[in-house]
């Protein structure tokens, strides 16, 4: 008999803290990715301008050059999603905040 019969349920909670602090540094990149993404575009499509001239032919660009390579993560609903995302939270420290990619999106839906 053990003389610590706790030690599995340490050891599972341990297991279980360190599973939800990966989710969260995955989803935390996941969401810096996106923000860069649409920066990137941001910048590509304004050249210093307050409205783009040829946004549509670019987004179309990245996706026919994405998409065969890392999958259906890159469409044009997500790449604008990505660029809204950006212009909505310019600055990125921010979004050091621990809200989640899903938090960032549902805010995105609110019009003001």
């Amino acid at each position: 008999m053990l003389a610590h019969p706790c030690i599995i349920s340490h050891i599972k909670s341990i297991i279980a803290q360190s599973k939800e602090r990966v989710i969260r540094a995955v989803d935390h990149q996941r969401t810096l990715m996106y923000w860069h993404i649409g920066k990137r575009i941001f910048e590509e499509e304004q050249e210093g301008k307050d409205r783009a001239d040829y946004g549509k032919y670019l987004t179309e660009y990245i996706v026919n050059e994405l998409e065969p390579e890392f999958g259906s993560g890159f469409f044009t609903i997500q790449l604008n999603w990505y660029r809204q995302f950006f212009r909505t939270f310019p600055i990125v420290s921010p979004l050091r905040i621990k809200l989640s990619l899903i938090e960032y999106k549902l805010l995105l839906s609110f019009d003001s």
